[in-house]
């Protein structure tokens, strides 16, 4: 009974049915998941043997982050800067986790299995449900469906990519930023987030030619707190504008 409740701040009176939750998680999963031929391709393009290409997937399980690992790679750059890249990457799952783990209020047991599912999908999806109930069967469904067909779609990645050879020759290289663009850019809904993403880009092609390889991703990234700053001081500057302007009419009325 309590799964059937609505969740604080949702407003639902019920939940979806559980089929229409299933089939809205296997559509993510399924798209979502056939991405990972691409991975498997850029992982083996990269130089990554099959065993590594796969262990990325099956115990990384993070797109972005497994893409900017082997891209760091193919640039030429070293195992710390490539990894710090790809954990930068991942730490939003941390965030994620916070937030999914009062809406799923798992058993202690199982919490760490679930944390291997806890991606930008899952929440998606967990988020978008209104009972307790939705929210559990669209983070399970999601995330078995996307982990298995991501780690399947690896494995024939990696072994297409050894039996065609070089991949550059074939354009496949380009195959996971299109990717990782394709899966970034429908999550840029704000000005703020637009703002950020433009100049993260910026910084990260102005520092290319400059900068080892991997670390201009690493600089990238400090275009979300500087933006947040800048947009802070904005509206601060606003908020004490118009302070001053009623002090001053009411000055005046005096």
């Amino acid at each position: 009974m309590t799964e059937q409740t609505a969740l604080p701040g949702t407003g639902a009176v019920q939940g979806k049915p559980d089929a229409a939750v299933v089939r809205d998680a296997l559509g993510v999963g399924v798209a979502v998941g056939l991405s990972g031929f691409a991975f498997g391709v850029t992982s083996a393009g990269s130089g990554l043997t099959l065993a590594q290409t796969c262990a990325l997937s099956l115990l990384v399980f993070t797109g972005a982050s497994q893409f900017a690992l082997v891209g760091a790679f193919a640039a030429g750059g070293n195992p710390l800067t490539a990894a710090a890249g790809a954990f930068f990457l991942g730490v939003r799952n941390a965030f994620y986790g916070l937030r999914l783990s009062q809406l799923l209020a798992l058993p202690r047991a199982v919490r760490p299995f679930a944390a291997q599912w806890v991606i930008d999908e899952t929440t998606a999806v967990a988020l978008a449900q209104p009972t307790r109930r939705g929210v559990r069967i669209g983070f399970t469904v999601t995330g078995l469906t996307l982990y298995l067909l991501w780690n399947l779609t690896t494995l024939l990645g990696a072994l297409g990519a050894e039996a065609i050879g070089d991949t550059a020759a074939w354009g496949l290289d380009a195959a996971g930023p299109a990717v990782f663009l394709a899966l970034l850019a429908p999550m840029l809904k704000s000005t703020t987030e637009r703002t950020v993403a433009a100049l993260a880009v910026l910084l990260g092609l102005g520092l290319l030619p400059v900068l080892p390889a991997g670390v201009p991703v690493l600089v990238a990234a400090l275009a979300a707190p500087f933006v947040l700053w800048a947009r802070g001081r904005r509206a601060g500057g606003v908020v004490e504008n118009r302070d001053d302007r009623e002090a001053s009419a009411a000055e005046g009325e005096r």
